[in-house]
């Protein structure tokens, strides 16, 4: 029987990290040819990351899957270089990718029968600049996306825009624009479009990531058909390789590192408190790793909290320092940055946390509605939960994801589709007052909406297309012929 080994190389941020993390893990759950591993490079970009891969140990993985710490490079030359950071550091860390696939490739020569073959590479959207290394071991190479298929569809219209029709994209920021979009039914206002496109260090990068993916032997979404079929049959039409949608895949309930030693009081705490509240009855605001606010939209959240008198669960971050690229930190206490009394007022209703295991919490049945930052991966955890999102966009493609929740899918409500923050440069971003969060929470937390039916059934066929014969099921199943195919092409060519 034939082996392979596929080798992830995911972006160092928690959203990518945990899109490599499991798609690898569902391949070598399938299917017992195939071995994965997933490079992590370092420095990770948060503490929030750092404590996930460490718990990624052997222990908590299937067989004949790894997870690989490559070396740490000094902060400087990743933290130093604003935007362009991702195509540094993959560069940076080329040689010791090389290094690691070279052993695997020694290996299989040396024990052909016994070791697996390399079959190829899966490399993230934005580092598509280690595509040369499968060039030079001679073996195929696919693209993840840590985003959805509309996004893909994105980023290939862009790049189609500028390099075909000559477009200024930077003339978009801010503009009144329409765009009309293939991956998208509705037109997409051009002030929605990821920050990078806006930036004239990313922008390259943006566009090069488009240009090589078309050069891939296929590309791995964390979708599925049900939830995006006008993007998905989108792509198929378009000069691009074949597209495998394998979601939703999400982090696990009961991760390690959800509960480790040091948090386990507090999830306890947590979870308590959720089992003494009535069913749909809480909101739960949650911003991801990267998620924080000034001092003044605080106070604007709290008002509109005790305003709306619904019950609340808020996981309150504090802002780094300006100027420096860090992932925000607990508050020392909260009474410092909530209106006076607060705290006090809002004891029976709400509860205000430094940390927060999103999965266990989404899944909880007190949990009615969730104020997100439209990360992909908590899209997906709230569409896989049953639960409703309120848009509240920070950065990235978050815009657009928050744009295709509430306009292309309705799945969610828009507390704002067009707030932003740049982690790079400081700006906290204007304040969106107490009445807009308010307005937003009541829509949010209505029930028997519309809105909340379509995300039950949404649940539904979320949880649907991973079972056997289904649509996400069935894309996996392609994926991996075409891996093994791939092998047996290359055996041929070398017999001949």
């Amino acid at each position: 029987m034939k082996k392979a080994e596929l080798v992830f190389i995911p972006l160092p941020a928690m959203g990518h990290i945990v899109a490599a993390v499991e798609i690898a893990k569902l391949i070598v759950e399938r299917d017992d040819r195939i071995s994965t591993s997933v490079l992590i490079m370092r420095p990770t970009l948060d503490s929030t990351t750092t404590k996930y891969t460490e718990s990624l140990t052997p222990s908590t993985l299937p067989h004949r899957m790894r997870v690989v710490d490559l070396p740490c490079l000094e902060h400087t030359a990743v933290h130093n270089t604003g935007a362009s950071w991702m195509a540094s550091l993959a560069e940076a860390q080329k040689n010791h990718v090389k290094e690691f696939v070279s052993k695997i490739k020694a290996q299989s020569e040396l024990s052909p029968n016994d070791s697996p073959r390399l079959a190829g590479f899966v490399l993230d959207t934005f580092v598509l600049g280690m595509d040369a290394l499968a060039g030079e071991f001679g073996v195929p190479w696919y693209v993840f996306s840590a985003s959805g298929a509309a996004f893909i569809g994105l980023m290939l219209y862009l790049q189609a825009l500028h390099d075909e029709q000559k477009a200024d994209l930077s003339e978009y920021k801010d503009s009144d624009a329409e765009l009309e979009i293939p991956s998208l039914v509705n037109r997409l206002p051009a002030k929605l479009l990821p920050s990078l496109v806006f930036n004239r260090e990313s922008l390259p990068i943006f566009l090069g990531a488009a240009r090589r993916m078309k050069h891939a032997r296929g590309i791995l979404i964390n979708t599925f058909k049900e939830l995006e079929s006008h993007a998905i049959n989108s792509l198929s039409k378009g000069e691009i390789p074949p597209v495998y949608p394998l979601g939703p895949i999400v982090r696990c309930k009961g991760n390690s590192y959800d509960v480790g030693s040091s948090q386990i009081n507090d999830y306890k705490d947590i979870m308590q408190w959720l089992d003494d509240q009535p069913p749909c009855s809480v909101v739960f605001l949650c911003f991801g790793s990267w998620g924080s606010f000034s001092v003044d939209q605080v106070k604007e959240t709290a008002y509109a909290l005790e305003q709306c008198g619904h019950r609340f669960l808020w996981c309150l971050r504090e802002r780094p320092c300006t100027g420096k690229i860090e992932s925000p930190s607990d508050y020392v206490n909260f009474q410092d940055i909530l209106p006076e009394g607060f705290l006090d007022r809002s004891v029976k209703i709400g509860k205000v946390i430094k940390w927060a295991p999103q999965v266990e919490i989404l899944g909880h049945k007190a949990i009615g509605g969730f104020v997100s930052h439209c990360g992909w991966n908590s899209i997906l955890e709230s569409i896989l939960s049953g639960v409703p999102v309120a848009t509240w966009p920070l950065y990235g493609e978050q815009q657009f994801n928050a744009f295709e929740i509430v306009i292309e899918l309705g799945l969610g409500v828009e507390i704002k589709l067009d707030y932003g923050i740049d982690i790079l440069e400081g700006d906290i971003g204007e304040t969106v007052n107490s009445d807009d969060i308010k307005r937003g929470l009541k829509l949010l937390m209505e029930n028997g909406s519309e809105i909340r039916k379509k995300v039950k059934e949404m649940s539904r066929l979320s949880r649907k297309a991973l079972m056997e014969d289904a649509s996400s099921y069935s894309a996996l199943a392609r994926l991996i012929e075409d891996v093994m195919d791939s092998i047996a092409c290359h055996d041929c060519s070398l017999l001949s």
